[in-house]
């Protein structure tokens, strides 16, 4: 089992870093091959809307995203973290999401299917405010990013009123929480 962890936040060893981590920990001694990919360490041109992808499923720009289609392709579970900006994910992550316009196409267009079987995805958020609405945007895009590259959205870990760097260690049950669901992911696979 394959568990692929998407870092989105641009600040390193930040509270979604420090959840995506614990993720990763515990899927990896539940037994699975884990990887992390930081997006802010990665070359990502933002989607040009050119269409090109819908004749063959592939993007003519040739960055970081050719790696990354292979690599999501081929994960059992995908875990993607960030911090909420406005309510949103972060614009690194977002310029991901929107790069992976090739593989929704692959589904959608082409009719390709997807290359291995049931897959899971997990969104992990971490907002400064307390507002109920607060990861209603990151949970939508979620939702159809999960069901772009054939991903069942099968869980989230959301946490409000954390901003500082490292505050998410002194929430009670984050980290353990954050832990477990890696776990899980590998248990219940």
């Amino acid at each position: 089992m394959k568990v692929l962890g998407i870092m989105g936040s641009p600040r390193r060893q930040g509270n979604s870093d420090l959840l995506l981590d614990e993720v990763l920990k515990g899927s990896r001694e539940g037994g699975a091959e884990v990887e992390k990919a930081i997006v802010y360490r990665m070359k990502i041109n933002p989607c040009r809307e050119c269409n090109s992808c819908l004749g063959d499923g592939t993007c003519f720009m040739k960055d970081s995203m050719i790696d990354m289609y292979a690599r999501l392709l081929s994960s059992d579970v995908v875990v993607i973290s960030s911090p909420i900006f406005f309510y949103g994910i972060t614009s690194q992550l977002k310029a991901f999401v929107d790069r992976c316009q090739p593989l929704w196409a692959r589904k959608y267009i082409l009719q390709q299917p997807s290359p291995n079987g049931q897959r899971r995805g997990v969104f992990i958020g971490v907002g400064a405010t307390k507002g109920a609405d607060l990861f209603d945007g990151s949970k939508l895009v979620m939702k159809y990013f999960f069901r772009a590259i054939d991903v069942d959205y099968s869980d989230n870990l959301l946490f409000w009123g954390i901003e500082k760097r490292g505050e998410i260690k002194e929430h009670a049950t984050a980290l353990a929480d954050a832990y477990q669901l890696g776990l899980r992911l590998v248990a219940e696979q």
